[in-house]
């Protein structure tokens, strides 16, 4: 069953509702209300410098929603459509960029984390649960392991997955979909450590950095000089961390690029040409150190609020808070795409919302 955009556009907030509540979508839908003032308010500028890159005229737009935890969108320009990991429903979502539809792409997915294309345009996913490894999507149809092992050893939770132009594929490895059930099965780590990885041309897999402790998102510069990695569980703070890469694939030069200062928590991101980071954003979880009164109850609240956390922050290549966009759900996830390359597409907790920009992805 689809759902069309235009449709829904069309017959305002109550079809919107009605619509998205017909089609199996094994989570609660959420309607959105689009701004109706331009510039957009969702959109804040932290520093001038941001403004070449907001379109005056473009808004922020929900593009399906009835997931239950999106992840790894990733834009197919030949066919003008996205794909996004539904990881708790164990399936990848597609939304068709000219029919306005948001359909199942793939079930049983093996619990599909991270998504990228590879430089002849196939899939390449990470299955972060059960069969835990890192697969190629042939252009037939047909599923190509590329890794499950290093040393002997299953991987544990292969997440995120981007690829060099020197055609070699770099994913990140930590706990998450062998931590509980809601993703997955639970599972104990046969790693020591959790790594971020290199698939060479020649299929041989390689540790490059194996220092970082739930190694998350992670994204080359532009001249692919440097790799950026999301620490998820950074100390004290969640961080962007960077390496210098050499020719032989080999990490060196820890530095910090960023850090998501106390409840912040960033996850998936982007480069874009110019080396800004747009990061997908939220709160970390963490509670009050004093529970409040609630009713008579004792309550430990988070200590961010999700609603003034949740969407994308985007820095500048030295750290710097450039903008904020805010969302109505926590962003897990984002990628560049669109006929022109300039189209946001944000992985957003139940739903996939789209902005346009004058910014493009690096690579």
């Amino acid at each position: 069953m689809e759902t069309s955009r235009r449709h829904l556009l069309g017959g305002g907030a109550a079809a919107i509702a009605g619509a998205l509540m017909s089609r199996p979508a094994l989570a609660q839908a959420f309607p959105f209300k689009p701004n109706q003032r331009y510039p957009d308010p969702s959109v804040e500028i932290l520093d001038p410098s941001f403004s070449k890159y907001r379109i005056y005229s473009s808004s922020i737009e929900q593009l399906g929603s009835g997931m239950r935890w999106a992840e790894g969108p990733v834009y197919f320009p030949e066919g003008r459509y996205v794909l996004v990991s539904d990881i708790p429903n164990n399936r990848i979502m597609k939304y068709d960029e000219a029919k306005g539809t948001f359909t199942i792409f793939r079930e049983n997915a093996n619990f599909a984390n991270g998504n990228t294309r590879d430089r002849q345009g196939r899939l390449i996913t990470c299955e972060h649960s059960v069969t835990r490894r890192v697969t190629r999507t042939e252009k037939n149809g047909k599923i190509t392991v590329l890794a499950d092992a290093f040393e002997g050893k299953r991987l544990n939770a292969p997440n995120d997955v981007v690829v060099k132009s020197d055609d070699t594929i770099w994913f990140t490895d930590p706990l998450f979909g062998i931590n509980g059930e809601w993703e997955g099965s639970r599972a104990k780590p046969e790693q020591a450590t959790t790594n971020v990885y290199r698939i060479g041309t020649d299929g041989k897999l390689t540790a490059v950095v194996t220092d970082l402790l739930n190694p998350n998102g992670l994204a080359f510069s532009p001249d692919e000089k440097k790799l950026y990695v999301v620490e998820w569980r950074g100390t004290p703070n969640r961080s962007i961390w960077s390496f210098d890469i050499d020719a032989q694939g080999k990490a060196s030069n820890k530095t910090k690029v960023v850090d998501a200062a106390d409840f912040g928590a960033l996850d998936g991101f982007k480069i874009d040409r110019d080396g800004n980071h747009w990061c997908g954003y939220g709160t970390n979880g963490a509670l009050n150190a004093e529970a409040a009164d609630v009713g008579g109850r004792k309550v430990f609240n988070l200590r961010g609020k999700p609603e003034d956390l949740d969407g994308v922050m985007v820095f500048n290549p030295a750290g710097k808070p450039l903008a904020f966009i805010r969302l109505p759900e926590r962003c897990a996830n984002l990628c560049f795409g669109g006929p022109k390359g300039n189209r946001l597409y944000m992985a957003s907790s139940h739903s996939l919302y789209a902005l346009y920009v004058e910014a493009h992805g690096a690579g």
